[in-house]
Formats: C-alpha cells, structure tokens, sequence
C-alpha cells in the first residue's frame, strides 16, 4: 500500500460529538478531514429523529451542562451553523410524594433565598456548600480540558482549594463516597436527595468511596446553566457536521469501519466494505473496546485494553409522545416542566436500586430523572403535545434470571406507575413511545453492555488512567493513532472536552509531520 499520496490527512472513526469535535477543530485549521459513521445519521448518542410523527426524540443524552463550561461553541462558531440554545431556568426541580418540592435556579441567590424560605437554615448550608467547593471544580474544570497528568492535577488542586476548608477536610470530602458528602452540610433529607441523585447521574452509586467530586459539581450549574438546542440534541452535531462540511471535510454515512490499517506500527488508515483509505493519521472516536478490540488487527492490540471494565450496564430510558403536557400534583406550573425534574424520595431509594443492580435484578421502586423539553421548545411535539423522557438508573445489562425481551413491559410500566404518583394522568396521554434498554443502547448506539460513559466512572478508570495506563493523553502505543470520545478523558456526557484535547494533540503532531 502507498503511504505518501493521502486521501486524507485525518481519518476520523465515528461521528460521536466528540469525533465531530476533534474533526471540526482539525478541519478549521486547514486539514483535509474525512468522517466515517456506521449509522445512518450524524451525531452518536447525541442525535435527534422523528420516532413518532410529529414528534422529535433525542436518541440518547439531552441536557446541554457540561459542554456550556468550554469555549467550544464560540470556538468553532457553532451559531453560525445553525446551532441555537435555550436556557433552562429553573435547572432543578424536585417533588416529592407529600406534595412539597425544591426548586434549584440558575441564580444561586435566588436558590438559597427559596431553600432558606422552606428550610430555614438549609439556604444558608446551601451558601456555604458552594462557596467552599466551587474554587476547587472550577479548577479541576479546567484539568478536563487539558491532558490529564498526576502534575496538572496536583496543580489545579492546589490552586482551586478554598481557603475556608482545610487541607485535611478537602481530601476527606473527596475521597467520601458522595452520598455522604451533603451530610456535612445538610439536615434536611429532601435537599440531600435532590443533590445526590443530580450526582448519581454520573454512574457510579452514591455508596461508593472517592467519589466525593460527584455531587461538588454542584456550583458549576449555576455557573454554566442548563440549556437545549433547539429542535433536539442532535442539532448540536448536526452544527459541528455543517462546519466541518464547510471547511472542506467529508462525512460518510452507513460507512462501519471494519478495520484500521497499520504499516510499520503506524496507523495508515482504514477499510470500509472492502474499500482501503489513507490519512496521515487516524483518530478513533470509537468505544475502545471497538478500538481495541476489534477494529485493530489483533497483532497491534494492547495487553492493558484487556482491563478496561464498561460493568454491568447503567440506566434505561422510556421516551414518550403525549398528546398533552404533563402536571405535578406538586407544583402545576410550567416552571416545573422547564426544569430538570429529579424524582427520588430519598437516598435509600437510589442505594435500594444499586443494591437491586448488584443482584442482576430490576428495581421495583426506580428513581426517575424525567425531561419535557417541550415546554421551552415547540418544535419537539405537535400543537398542544409533549415530549417527556424518563431516565432511571440502575438497570443491569445481564440480568441473573431473565432477560430484556422478557422484562421490558414490566419494566415499562413499573416507570409509569412511580411517575404517575407524582403526576396522575400522564399515562392516559400517552401517543407513542420508545424504550431504550441496556441490550437497545449496545446494539443501535454502540454502547457496550448499555454503559452511556462507555467505561465506568469509577476513580480507577478517570483521568490519567482513561481508558487505561498508557493510553490517556489521547495517543496510543501506534504513531498516527489518536483516541477520543467518552472512553477518554474526563469521560461521558455532553461536554466535547476530549474531542478538543484530543485536537490539540493531533494538532502539534501533524504540524510536526508537516515540517518534518
């Protein structure tokens, strides 16, 4: 195979927003970049479609927070290419059972003001909570958007602690499991359980030791906000695919890579339905498990790839098409449907889904993070209809005595039956819907064993050690070979910091070939 006439200069394997991140970065600065996606629309786990007629379901993450912390969109001028957000506000809010409910604001203020007013005490708590934590995760914000080193993150501890907390107290908090963590600071157990649950959408459970950072990311939503694109998640993507169009990329649909070819233990580009193309390099936004495991040839495969753990699938989620809005017995009002609803009574409720997790078994009482973005967003569902998404962790991929085809409906409608006593009626409002199990993520998103963040989020796979030892700044042990996406540093969600890492590093290596 010739090496020295290049179809491209960069291949890029999939188009997660990642993949499209690191393309559109690459593209911009001058380079011929080439997208190859299996599916047969842009956008990975952040894409939108049309499931039931007239109405727009995302296929798999919605809430816009993390990616709101980076330059990204201002970077790449994402408005330009079509991309418009709308703010939510409130960010939070939280019913429960009795009829009470919280809600959490983008203006702290306000937040503590309304805390203070339902739990006289707790606003002042929540003050002090933000005001002793944000320093530090503004901080370690900043290490997610660089290459995890054990020096940059030293550096960024030591510059973001509070000095109203002590070294000691610092590191003891951290290394907390952060279901614990708000005792410090709270009393009052419906507070306690809104900011937990908001953690535990990270993955791991709120018993789990070192994972203090988990629920201390909480100043940074009033810092950064909530928001949608609108017309759904995917129009993120589909911004990111039209700049990379316009700085004259390539992106192939229905195209699975079935292999990266390697010469000379450089990565030399790749195979598609027989067809071979070359790049300079070749950056895989794919799972690395796929990576690794498949798409090299088996003689270039890493020992260490052997290790990375994606556990036992994550969450489920029911996406529904209702004819009318939805109402909280709680608190009516649209305010409540603007909002991010969390749906826990308590902490016991969401340890109580772990433990059934633990056993291979689905819970029979789920907590329920639930979305109708509809209410900000008319392009979503028809005249007077709704969107409404209900995301409820934990759910195992490999069930100990059953299966999905088995325990889907039930599933369904245990879902159903816990959100309906916060809001009665949504079931008879229901026009079509569509259940995302762990075996539908793997098999339609690639998600390996139904993981959203691809790999566990555990501390031994984050930061220097994502997807492994050796392979987390975004380089592998092959030149021309680069990673990228959620099996990378800082890991999942809809954040985009990997995919602009991974950039600047693919960035300095190409300049390097060039003069070289």
């Amino acid at each position: 195979m010739a090496t020295q006439a290049y179809d491209y200069d960069v291949i890029t394997v999939g188009g997660g927003h990642n993949a499209l991140i690191t393309s559109a970065y690459l593209a911009q600065a001058g380079y011929k970049v080439g997208v190859f996606e299996r599916r047969d629309i842009i956008g990975g786990a952040v894409s939108t479609k049309e499931i039931v007629p007239g109405y727009r379901f995302d296929l798999g993450g919605s809430a816009h927070i993390l990616i709101r912390l980076t330059p990204i969109v201002q970077e790449l001028k994402l408005e330009d290419y079509g991309l418009e957000y709308l703010e939510l506000d409130p960010l939070f809010f939280a019913p429960f059972p009795d009829g009470d409910s919280l809600f959490f604001y983008r203006d702290e203020q306000k937040t503590i003001n309304h805390l203070e007013d339902k739990f006289p005490g707790e606003g002042e708590a929540y003050a002090r909570f933000i005001n002793d934590w944000r320093p530090l995760m503004q901080n370690i914000k900043e290490f997610f958007l660089s290459t995890p080193s054990p020096f940059e993150l030293g550096k960024q501890m030591i510059n973001g602690k509070s000095p109203d907390v002590s070294w000691f107290s610092t590191f003891k908090t951290l290394f907390k499991p952060y279901g614990e963590v708000v005792d410090d600071y709270f009393t009052e157990e419906k507070i306690k359980a809104a900011l937990v649950w908001m953690g535990a959408q990270s993955g791991p459970a709120p018993t789990e030791p070192l994972s203090g950072p988990y629920v201390l990311w909480q100043p940074l939503y009033h810092d950064g906000g909530v928001a949608r694109p609108k017309g759904g998640s995917g129009m993120l993507t589909q911004a990111i695919a039209k700049h990379i169009i316009a700085h004259g990329g390539e992106i192939h649909l229905n195209s699975p890579v079935e292999k990266i070819l390697v010469e000379n233990r450089r990565a030399v580009g790749i195979e598609v339905d027989g067809q071979i193309y070359t790049a300079k390099v070749v950056v895989a936004g794919t799972h690395a498990i796929e990576t690794f495991g498949k798409l090299l040839p088996e003689e270039h495969r890493p020992l260490g790839a052997k290790r990375m753990r994606t556990g036992n699938g994550f969450g489920i989620m029911l996406r529904l098409a209702l004819d009318s809005p939805i109402s909280y017995t709680a608190y009516p009002g649209k305010d409540a449907r603007i909002a991010l609803q969390l749906l826990c009574r308590d902490r016991q409720q969401i340890n109580t889904a772990f433990n059934d997790f633990k056993r291979g078994e689905t819970t029979q009482d789920p907590p329920i993070f639930a979305m109708s973005f509809s209410a900000v967003d008319d392009t979503l569902a028809p005249p007077g209809g709704e969107v409404l998404w209900l995301w409820s962790q934990y759910f195992p991929y490999q069930l100990a005595n059953s299966n999905w085809d088995e325990q889907g409906e039930a599933v369904v409608n245990r879902l159903l039956d816990n959100f309906e006593k916060y809001a009665p009626g949504t079931r008879d409002k229901i026009v079509g819907q569509l259940f995302q199990d762990p075996l539908w993520l793997e098999r339609e998103l690639g998600l390996y064993r139904g993981n959203v963040m691809h790999l566990e989020m555990s501390m031994d796979q984050m930061f220097m050690l994502r997807p492994f030892l050796g392979m987390s700044d975004y380089k592998t042990h092959l030149k021309g070979l680069y990673l990228t996406g959620a099996s990378t540093h800082p890991g999942g969600g809809i954040m985009g910091a990997s995919g602009r890492n991974a950039a600047r590093i693919v960035l300095k290596d190409l300049e390097g070939i060039i003069t070289s």
